[in-house]
């Protein structure tokens, strides 16, 4: 069982940065067959992708994001990190870590962490 425990969300204005932390409840040595994904849900709308990281593959981004946050992973301590910077009122919304083995959907979820973004 996996079990993904996130943090690091809060009450920021629009141009600050946060780091949002993932930590996963995976032994060190299978931490690397997981693409680890971070998604955002904001009021009223549906879960979209924010960004995505497999170890061998590299990093994928929304477009809305690119150039404004980086996804970075620690094998070392499991944890996946979103560093967001250049925040936008539109970055406003619940932000969950995602796991998936290779080739199949994330089917292991976080419980979120709240970001909100004041103009």
């Amino acid at each position: 069982q996996v079990q993904l425990v996130e943090s690091g969300g809060g009450l920021v204005q629009a141009g600050g940065s946060l780091r949002l932390s993932c930590a996963a409840s995976i032994r060190t040595f299978t931490f690397s067959r997981f693409r680890m994904a971070w998604f955002r849900q904001a009021p009223g709308k549906e879960r979209e992708f924010v960004a995505s990281i497999y170890w061998t593959s590299g990093t994928n981004y929304a477009d809305s994001v690119t150039g404004r946050f980086t996804i970075v992973g620690d094998m070392a301590k499991n944890t996946v990190y979103l560093q967001m910077n250049t925040l936008k009122p539109e970055d406003t919304a619940v932000y969950c870590c995602a796991a998936a083995q290779l080739g199949s959907a994330y089917e292991y979820w976080g419980q979120g962490t709240k970001v909100t973004v004041s103009s």
